[in-house]
């Protein structure tokens, strides 16, 4: 089943939730939303979990702190003219989602692929509210993006269309306002492209306005590999519970994006040896270990595909088109493509081959189906709001460097990284036994990220 069927089947079932309380606010969210599957299983998964804090904290539903989470302060959508290197006129939709304000500036990537509309959107801005709230740090949730594929298109042509795209974003931007990133098919280049208009717009050379910059003007060391990275330390965090660590783990991933190679990096420089990496086409398996200068060659540099890499890599290697890697045998998974790419047959598969943990590297990559899977087979899980949170929050210490004109070393970065993902585990693990459900990381994300949401909404006021 595709992910996006998934999450049409997901929304028709019986959604089970544990009060009245809950079942109606996710009613009116369906209600008020349709068409949006995506937002709806990223909502459903949150409300799943809330009933031990709502037992607890009766004042959130007495305030409606819940109902005003799920709806957004601001839904921006926008028309996306651009003329191609041969003259013909395009028109795609920009989408900005400004979620909730009440920590900070909304923070949030922008994503560039064929699939991305609003429900997309709202379900990734949903997510990084609770995100961002776990990283501790005063930034808000939002996300953005295009329903445009940069992949065989020029420079020249992803930089008229970054320059029609940030023509209308810019007026809802600011350091103070909103401070987007990159994201799926927004990377440097993007980036650059992005602010360089959003500069010729404002007239101001506001740095901190937008995050993934390029080193020589205004970017964080550290950066580029912080998701991976902060995604492998979470994993390394919920073993040390089990008196293990990375070292000598047998470790799948999939994607071979950005998250993907650099989750691939740091899962090696534990000890690990990673079996896979993947793309739309198929997946890689190598005896010998993933050589990461070849993957980072073949797609950070040639920016070719996956089968590319079995081809050169020589008889350790093997190309499996149309295949998935949670059927190669593991002990630990790092899914870091894509929205519910994990389903209930793949988790079935995790777990008849002894996999132990499970941490995702991208959004939401786990169905709920697959979840149930994981859960009763007593794998641990890793959400992506906690798991992946390195990113955004990699993202918020280059906005501290650019509020102070600082530059940090990468040692300096990667420390800060690493003591920011060790307390978002603990919050997680804490929360989680406080509210009687130990060793449930989901349950502990969800309640922790909206603890803090809702206790700076109550002190603002009716917002």
């Amino acid at each position: 089943m595709s992910p996006s069927s998934q999450t049409a089947h997901y929304q028709e079932q019986e959604h089970g939730l544990p009060t009245p309380e809950l079942s109606s606010i996710y009613s009116a969210v369906m209600r008020r939303n349709p068409g949006e599957p995506e937002f709806h299983q990223a909502v459903l998964e949150v409300l799943e979990t809330l009933s031990p804090v709502l037992a607890a904290r009766p004042e959130l539903l007495d305030a409606r702190v819940i109902e005003r989470v799920c709806e957004p302060e601001r839904q921006i959508i926008f028309r996306v003219p651009w003329q191609d290197d041969s003259g013909r006129v395009h028109v795609n939709r920009g989408f900005r989602v400004e979620f909730n304000s009440a920590l900070g500036p909304y923070k949030g990537g922008l994503r560039f692929h064929p699939s991305v509309n609003l429900g997309i959107v709202k379900f990734l801005g949903f997510e990084q509210i609770f995100k961002n709230a776990l990283t501790g740090m005063n930034i808000g949730g939002g996300k953005g993006g295009g329903d445009f594929d940069p992949k065989g298109r020029s420079d020249a042509e992803v930089m008229r269309f970054c320059q029609s795209f940030m023509t209308e974003l810019s007026r809802h931007m600011g350091e103070h306002t909103d401070v987007p990133a990159g994201d799926i098919g927004v990377g440097g280049r993007e980036i650059g492209f992005l602010f360089g208009q959003y500069r010729r717009m404002t007239n101001r050379w506001e740095a901190g306005v937008l995050t993934g910059k390029g080193l020589g003007w205004g970017g964080s060391q550290a950066r580029t590999e912080a998701t991976g990275y902060g995604n492998v330390l979470f994993m390394t965090e919920m073993l040390k519970t089990r008196g293990e660590d990375m070292h000598g783990q047998q470790v799948v991933v999939s994607g071979s994006g950005n998250v993907a190679i650099y989750s691939i990096e740091k899962a090696q420089q534990l000890g690990a040896n990673v079996l896979t990496c993947s793309d739309s086409g198929g997946y890689v398996v190598d005896d010998k270990g993933i050589d990461l200068t070849l993957l980072k060659e073949i797609k950070e540099v040639e920016r070719g595909r996956v089968a590319d890499y079995a081809e050169r890599r020589g008889a350790s290697a093997r190309y499996v088109a149309g295949g998935r890697v949670w059927d190669v045998p593991c002990d630990v998974a790092l899914p870091s493509a894509t929205q519910n790419e994990l389903d209930a047959d793949a988790a079935r598969a995790l777990v008849r081959n002894g996999v132990k943990a499970v941490s995702e590297g991208a959004n939401m990559p786990t169905t709920p189906e697959a979840l149930r899977v994981l859960r009763e087979a007593g794998v641990m899980f890793g959400p992506g709001k906690a798991a992946n949170a390195g990113g955004v929050a990699t993202s918020a210490l280059e906005m501290q460097q650019n509020a102070g004109r600082e530059s940090w070393s990468f040692t300096r970065t990667e420390e800060r990284l690493a003591q920011i993902m060790r307390d978002i585990h603990e919050t997680c693990r804490e929360t989680a036994e406080r509210h009687g459900v130990p060793g449930d990381y989901v349950a502990g994300a969800n309640i922790a990220g909206l603890e803090r949401v809702a206790d700076a909404m109550l002190a603002q006021g009716l917002i």
